[in-house]
């Protein structure tokens, strides 16, 4: 087992990956820019540097400082986290150079399900439904009209290097095509710095339903489920749940046993989760994996009762996984607070909390690096904390979660916690009545409590 990991990531994320390593008897090193001189990751971790100012380019992208910091602190593994550098191959390289454990998948896994069209072609092959489109990347906006006739619009162009929604555009119609391509070309190249496009079949009113999976240094593998997160603002997740309301028992199974496939096929080391698209008539279709630990990883652990980072940990140190498959003995849900402006287009809001109370009681958890007297920063994701509870039914989660949403006190800043609210009293989602487009269409604003 590994002495000392060094954390490359910050916030909540970096302070739930020092709890399990406190209980694994593991150190801890906290890397943190000058603008989280003050976050709580810093406070609890055995050792902390500072790594630079607070842009993540001078700070936590920056391989070449925190290499420096994993030297002088004598770490001997690495834990990115997600987001940052957490599905970066070539940080992942750097680190197998210097003897240095990175505590995930192998640099090339992460490049074939980094790469969206590579990805596509290796789940084909392992036999794993994908959704139709083109082979590979586009050669221009013609090539993609001809193939948009065979498979019928709406189509879909996506960039290959693609994440969050960016150099993503939908086609309605063979009149928006030229227009839609340049435009998710240089929103591309913008964003990603590569503008390869290609293009899939649209699917109409879509779940979110994502699989938790987990391979070892064996040749196993096997999942733990699933989590819905057709709760989406901009292709950005606000709320997800598990079991999803949508599933059956027989497509849980189905879906289960492709993301294994997809495991197998490249021999996958690690946690991920394999995220697909549901339509209304429960046909699912691959749609990317993330070599990573999820943001929504807690949703799954409170379900199953299992700690995943602990997983990932025990796998990187050469501990084999049982292979046995999981599925949701509870339902949870997971609302993230974000520091924003609900009623003024989700707009981010920066600046000091004032008062900070956190919700208590049988069933509700929160991850959090902040507190009353901390200063959030406009440099970062503007995620605050994850609000978590567990019941054993989803009607009864969804008014454990409307009592810890009313119980949850921020001020000095704008949260997400208004729309959370409302979301929670609204009757299509407590029938389980929605998609990813649900937001499109529902006006929360109006909503009184």
């Amino acid at each position: 087992m590994f002495k000392k990991i060094l954390i490359a990531n910050r916030g909540e994320i970096a302070l739930r990956i020092i709890r399990t390593c406190k209980e694994m008897d593991i150190k801890t090193v906290a890397i943190y820019s000058t603008a989280d001189r003050d976050s709580l990751h810093v406070r609890f971790a055995d050792e902390a540097v500072c790594i630079g100012p607070p842009q993540s380019a001078e700070s936590y992208l920056n391989v070449p400082r925190i290499m420096a910091a994993v030297e002088i602190t004598d770490a001997d593994a690495v834990h990115p986290g997600y987001g940052f550098l957490a599905e970066n191959a070539s940080f992942a390289e750097v680190c197998k150079e210097y003897g240095i454990k990175f505590i995930g998948p192998a640099p090339e896994h992460i490049r074939a399900m980094g790469d969206k069209i590579t990805a596509k072609e290796t789940m084909i092959k392992a036999g794993v439904p994908c959704i139709p489109g083109s082979e590979g990347l586009l050669e221009d906006y013609k090539e993609g009209q001809q193939l948009a006739k065979k498979i019928g619009y709406p189509v879909i162009l996506k960039a290959t290097a693609g994440g969050g929604g960016k150099g993503m555009r939908i086609v309605w119609e063979e009149s928006q095509f030229e227009n839609q391509w340049e435009t998710a070309r240089r929103e591309a190249k913008a964003a990603f710095g590569n503008d390869g496009i290609y293009m899939e079949k649209f699917i109409e009113e879509p779940r979110h339903i994502e699989v938790q999976v987990a391979g070892d240094q064996f040749g196993k593998a096997c999942h733990l489920s699933e989590r819905d997160c057709s709760i989406q603002r901009r292709h950005q997740k606000l709320v997800e749940e598990s079991p999803s309301p949508f599933m059956t028992p027989e497509l849980r199974e189905k879906m289960g046993e492709a993301a294994v496939k997809a495991c197998l096929a490249i021999g996958y080391e690690g946690v991920g989760t394999v995220e697909f698209l549901v339509d209304k008539y429960r046909n699912f279709y691959f749609m990317e994996m993330n070599t990573r630990i999820q943001v929504e990883h807690t949703v799954t652990e409170e379900v199953i009762d299992f700690d995943l980072i602990k997983e990932q940990i025990k796998i990187a140190a050469g501990i084999p996984i049982s292979g046995k498959n999981y599925f949701p003995e509870m339902h949870a849900i997971e609302c993230r607070i974000n520091a924003e402006d609900v009623y003024n287009d989700f707009r981010p809001s920066p600046g000091k909390i004032n008062s900070f109370h956190s919700p208590k009681g049988h069933g509700v958890r929160v991850d959090t690096h902040v507190y009353a007297g901390y200063n959030i920063s406009p440099y970062y994701d503007s995620m605050i904390a994850k609000l978590i509870v567990r019941a054993r039914t989803r009607d009864e989660a969804i008014t454990k979660m409307e009592r810890a949403l009313d119980e949850f006190i921020v001020e000095g800043i704008k949260t997400t916690i208004p729309f959370h609210q409302r979301l929670m009293r609204n009757e299509q989602f407590q029938k389980g009545d929605f998609h990813t487009g649900f937001l499109n269409t529902w006006d929360f604003k109006n909503v009184e409590l």
